[in-house]
Order: C-alpha cells, then structure tokens, then sequence
C-alpha cells in the first residue's frame, strides 16, 4: 500500500486528477450497476415466485386427490393426473424428508434440512428459495407447509407434509449473466472515457499553472523578473488569484531589484569621494613617514582632523544604508506606542549639542503615535540636523508640536523650488549644499520612517526666508502605561 501511495505522489498532477476522476466514476458506475443487478434479480425472482404461486390454482389442502395420489406414490399406488400441476417439479416432502412426486413429475428436487425444518413447523408460511433438482440443474423453489396428514379410516394423525414446486432457473440466470455482462461493458466504456475527460479537463486547467511554471523556471533560470502571465480581467478563479500574485510579486521583486541596483550604485558614488580623500590623506602621512621628512604640525594637525572628519562621515553613511536596508518585518517587530514629545525633547538636545550658537526655541504638545522609537527618534533629528546645517551663526530654529503636526522652521537660505520635488530622494544633495557633510540619506530615512507610522512629511520654503518642515503623525488609540 505504501509503496502504491509513493508511486502515486511521483505522478504528475493532471495525471493523479484523471486517477481520481475515474476512480470516483468507476466508484458510481460500480455502485449504479450493482443495484441495477440486484432490482434486476429481485424483480425476476418474484416473478418467478408469482409463476410459482399460480401453479398452485388456488388453496391445496391434504383432501385434495392430486395430495393423496402424490402419497400414494410412495407405496406405489398412485394415478396419474397430470392436469392439476402445470410443471416438472412438483413434489409433497414428509417432514423427515420423504419426497412423493406428483402424477407428471419428471425431475425430483433436492430437498434441504430448510424444507425440512419449515414442514416439520407447519406455520402455513409459503417461503422460497434457489435450489437444485437431482440432476443438479439450477431451479427456484416454493415451500408450502400443509400440516400433519390424517388416515380417514382409522382417524390417525400422520407426520408434516409440504408441497414442494419448482421451475427452472437457466433462463432467468442466462439472463442476469447478459445484464451482468452489459454492465460491466458499459461501467468499462465509462470508467475509461472519464480518465480520458479527467485528464482532458485536467490539462485545460492546469494549463495556466504550466504557463506559470514555465515563467518562473524562466525566471530562475534568466533572473528576468519583466515576465508576466496573461491574466483575464473578469477571471476570479483560483489559477486566475495565484497568476495575479505571480505578476504581483515579479513586479515588486523587479522593483525592489531595480532600487537595489540603484542604492548600490548611488552608495559606490558616495562612499568613492570620502575613500579617496581618505587614502590621499593616509598616503600623505605614510609617505611622511617612510621618506624620513615630517609635516609641519599646522598641516599634520589638519590632515588628521580631515581623517576623522572623513571618517565619520563614513561611519553616517554606513548607518543610513544599514537603516535603509532593513526590512519591513524588523521594524513591524519594534513598533508601539511612543510619546512624540518625549521623542522631540531626546532630539532637539542632540540638536542643541551640534549647533550651540544656535537659538533653538520649542513649543511642544503632549502627542501620542505608534512607531518605532529609534527610527522615530532618528528621523526627527536628521530634520533637525538639515536646519541646524543650513541655518547661519547666531540664527533661530523654531519648533512646534502641535496635534500631532510637528514643524521645524529654520532662517537659512531656503530650498529653491525647482529642487523641491527631490529633496526625499536617495542620495540627493542640493548642488549648493555637496560642500557640507552628509550622505543624502537623512531625509530619505525621515520620508520612510513616516510613512511606515502612517503620516505625511513635506518640506516647503518658508515666508521671510528659509525652510520649514512639517511631519503629520497619526494619533495613537491609548497613551502608554507610565513607568513608575
């Protein structure tokens, strides 16, 4: 059974469809034809029954003179009367299994511990059954108590007798064998006609799953994720589903492909400018070094502050594409209820730490939202740190949180309109900023952190002169429990 079971699961699915299917019409067709043959054999034997009753003419009783003659027949002394029982087959059994033939009958029928039981009870029940004569020829036959016999001269009770009758079988089972033999032809015919259209319907609908096996083999194989399955627009049908999700899914993998093609190239043009300031640099000590001629202190001193400088800014970079390549699922896990106005204070006394010649002014508002601390933390300092930058020594730095809008207003030289648009973009720098240090990450993790919290940040010019910052966040259903 087991090693049936293997070789079933190694077959392919259109073919393990089309077993099933003419497994379950070989199922019905065998069951129909069964009971067919049964009603069949049913309504034949009581026919025959009935065919049997009829031979009787009626009531029999032990007066009846064909009931003595049969008697009689047992001691020789019997007379012919072949009128009163129609048939071959026609007998009165004792109760101990003496059989008298009528006047007529030819062949003596097998008598059965049944037929002699039944006699013996002399319940006046009539019962059938299938039988043989003596010469072993199929027959069916009527049992029919009749009671104890009676000697009128001496009024003695004799033993039980029954009527025994009987009619020939062979055409009746020449007849059940024919139908049985039909059945079988046509439950065959249609046992194999439904593997046939089993495996028909099978490969029409599995066709679609063959046109999707074959883009993902394609796929695998080419690593070409712009393939996609024909889908019919009005399909809902589960092929219909799973080929929508394919398209959907080759579409994100290509999408999401297509951006790491470009962090990857945006990442080697930012990190190629510091690396080989970097090297220079090195190279300048190193060469101090071998060559036996040390720098002047002033310029050793500020080849140095230029490596750590250079060096940082590495280290930023490194960490910007690290938040950016984390994935949906590490930050779903980080995500709760956090205090944006605890989170404002934590970042504006970062901010103040990076600019201390700055006035940095704040009205805050208690402000309840789900997100990830740390990324939210972050994403609101790199806003401050973008006003901190470009704001001028001595400036002011307004900030506002109020019904969960947070503004930073800062009177720097402003974002000229045209570059707008891509201030949220990777690596992204303002022509007039790519002397200042930074990566051109920081806003974008800032855009990303955000939407992921569910609200909306915009960075716009401001009246008077300067850049103004808002971020929208969505309010949390509950406050966080307080920690005593």
């Amino acid at each position: 059974m087991k090693r049936l079971l293997r070789r079933y699961r190694s077959l392919p699915i259109r073919s393990r469809l089309a077993l099933l299917v003419a497994a379950a019409v070989a199922f019905a067709v065998a069951a129909v034809s069964v009971t067919c043959w049964f009603i069949v054999q049913g309504k034949l034997y009581a026919q025959l029954n009935d065919d049997l009753m009829k031979q009787t003419r009626g009531p029999v009783t032990q007066s009846d003179g064909p009931i003595n003659i049969a008697l009689a027949s047992c001691t020789d002394t019997a007379q012919p009367d072949k009128d009163y029982y129609r048939t071959s087959y026609s007998q009165v059994v004792k109760e101990d299994g003496t059989v008298c033939l009528f006047p007529g009958a030819t062949d003596r029928i097998k008598v059965t511990q049944d037929d002699k039981n039944e006699i013996k009870n002399a319940d006046n029940r009539v019962y059938f059954r299938n039988g043989t004569d003596a010469h072993g020829n199929a027959v069916r036959v009527m049992t029919r108590p009749l009671g104890a016999t009676h000697v009128p001269a001496t009024g003695e009770t004799g033993p039980n007798i029954g009527l025994v009758v009987a009619v020939p079988l062979k055409g009746t089972q020449n007849t059940l064998n024919d139908l049985a033999l039909i059945l079988l032809l046509v439950s065959g015919i249609g046992v194999v006609g439904a593997g046939a259209a089993g495996l028909a319907v099978a490969r029409a609908g599995l066709r679609p799953v063959d046109k999707l096996t074959e883009a993902v083999e394609h796929v695998a194989r080419t690593e070409d994720l712009s393939i996609r399955i024909p889908v019919e627009e009005d399909s809902e049908d589960e092929v219909a589903r799973l080929s929508r999700s394919f398209n959907s899914m080759t579409s994100a993998l290509a999408s999401s492909h297509e951006l790491q093609q470009q962090l990857i190239a945006d990442a080697g043009h930012e990190l190629r400018t510091p690396l080989t300031s970097l090297r220079t640099n090195i190279e300048l000590l190193t060469r101090s070094e071998e060559t036996g001629r040390p720098l002047p202190p002033a310029d050793r001193k500020a080849l140095l502050a230029s490596v750590k400088a250079q060096m940082t800014e590495l280290a930023s970079l490194i960490g910007d594409l690290q938040e950016l390549s984390r994935s949906e699922a590490q930050r779903g896990e980080r995500v709760q209820v956090v205090s944006l106005e605890d989170t404002v204070e934590a970042a504006l006394r970062r901010a103040r730490l990076r600019g201390p010649e700055l006035t940095i002014t704040a009205s805050l508002e208690p402000w309840y939202t789900r997100a990830e601390p740390a990324a939210l933390e972050r994403a609101v300092v790199n806003i401050l740190d973008n006003a901190v930058k470009f704001s001028p020594e001595g400036g002011v730095i307004d900030v506002q949180l109020t019904g969960g809008v947070l503004t930073v207003r800062d009177h720097g030289p402003g974002i000229p309109a045209d570059e707008l648009p891509h201030v949220f973009d990777r690596f992204w720098r303002s022509p007039s900023a790519r002397a200042l240090p930074g990566s051109g990450l920081g806003l974008s993790i800032v855009a990303r952190t955000v939407q992921q919290a569910g609200g909306e940040v915009s960075l716009a010019r401001a009246e008077g002169g300067g850049t103004v910052a808002t971020v929208r966040l969505p309010g949390a259903p509950t406050a966080p429990p307080e920690v005593p």
